[in-house]
């Protein structure tokens, strides 16, 4: 005679005095682990859910928050738009930046000619276009040799300290005596070309100590976390230490302070232009024609405004970037 099935014996008495249906339990274990085999979401209610996402970098996080932030896309846009016309001006100003016709001189806005002309009679909007070029060019290469110059000294010497890091401290502590406008002034006015090299040379040159403290100051603290003692235990080398390990968890404070810089370097071409010892005319730049026009302020003031709001939303734009990225890159700020 077959056995009479029993509903009880499928209840088993659990630990906490209750009991559990184990041949429901099985089931739906087995759909929740088919579920999690194939990615979706198991039926049968909230408790299946989908696998765990991948933990996003330090990167994908700043970019993620990037993209959200209207400072940075607003003021990304007007650094692509600076960029564009100073690799091809031709696109908004159809003349000549160095054509004059003194006939015009400190002339207003004309048909053709909306920002008037200059002292010279030249058109002060195709000057304004073209100035874009030199002093994008001077804060992009400044900007590039004093980060690399100060992220290679500053982090050689914050990794491997000792002598070769008491050395960098005293240098940079001379550069930092010397005032960047007085340096200017003695420095290039012995030079006598007119290309943009001098200038950024001479920006690189004051410029690498602040880099390479930022550096210096980011690898020590790098170099001191749980991951890169373990890679030193585990026999890696220090060319490997520092290309896989420490550099990239260091560089994000260079490239904060190094695009905060770039606005910077780019005002100070254009000091450095407008005190004479700059860039010099032929080359077009912003500097030049606000101290051209400074002395015709009260009779022909669109001549110094143009050229001069052109500089300011420049600035503008680069240190609402640097701001943004920072905001992005430091953790403590989330």
């Amino acid at each position: 005679m077959p056995e009479r099935y029993d509903p009880g014996e499928a209840i088993a008495p659990t630990g906490a005095g209750g009991a559990m249906d184990l041949a429901t339990s099985e089931g739906t274990t087995l759909e929740l682990d088919a579920s999690a085999a194939s990615g979706g979401r198991a039926p049968g209610g909230p408790m299946g859910t989908r696998p765990a996402e991948r933990p996003r970098s330090l990167w994908s996080d700043a970019w993620r928050d990037l993209r959200r932030n209207p400072v940075f896309i607003v003021s990304g846009l007007v650094i692509l738009f600076l960029v564009v016309i100073s690799i091809w001006p031709s696109l908004i100003a159809t003349q000549n930046p160095l054509q004059c016709d003194l006939a015009k001189a400190q002339q207003g806005s004309q048909p053709g000619h909306p920002f008037g002309f200059n002292g010279q009679g030249c058109d002060v909007y195709t000057r304004t276009v073209y100035g874009a070029r030199a002093s994008v060019t001077v804060g992009v290469c400044a900007t590039l040799g004093v980060a690399l110059i100060g992220s290679v000294f500053g982090g050689l010497a914050g990794f491997f300290g000792g002598a070769s890091d008491a050395i960098l401290s005293r240098v940079t502590d001379i550069f930092f005596g010397i005032p960047v406008v007085l340096g200017g002034l003695v420095l290039l006015s012995v030079v006598t070309s007119s290309t943009v090299w001098p200038v950024i040379g001479f920006m690189v040159l004051l410029g690498w100590p602040q880099l390479s403290r930022i550096a210096r100051g980011s690898v020590i603290t790098a170099k001191q976390n749980d991951y890169v003692q373990a890679a030193r235990a585990l026999g890696a080398s220090n060319s490997r230490m520092l290309l896989r390990h420490i550099a990239p968890n260091a560089v994000a404070p260079v490239i904060v302070v190094a695009t905060i810089a770039l606005g910077t370097y780019i005002s100070l071409e254009a000091t450095l232009s407008f005190l004479g010892v700059g860039l010099k005319p032929p080359t077009v730049s912003w500097g030049i024609d606000i101290s051209s026009a400074s002395p015709y302020i009260r009779n022909a003031p669109h001549m110094l405004l143009w050229p001069a709001g052109a500089l300011a939303i420049t600035v503008l734009a680069f240190i609402m970037l640097g701001d943004a990225v920072r905001d992005a890159l430091d953790p403590k700020l989330r």
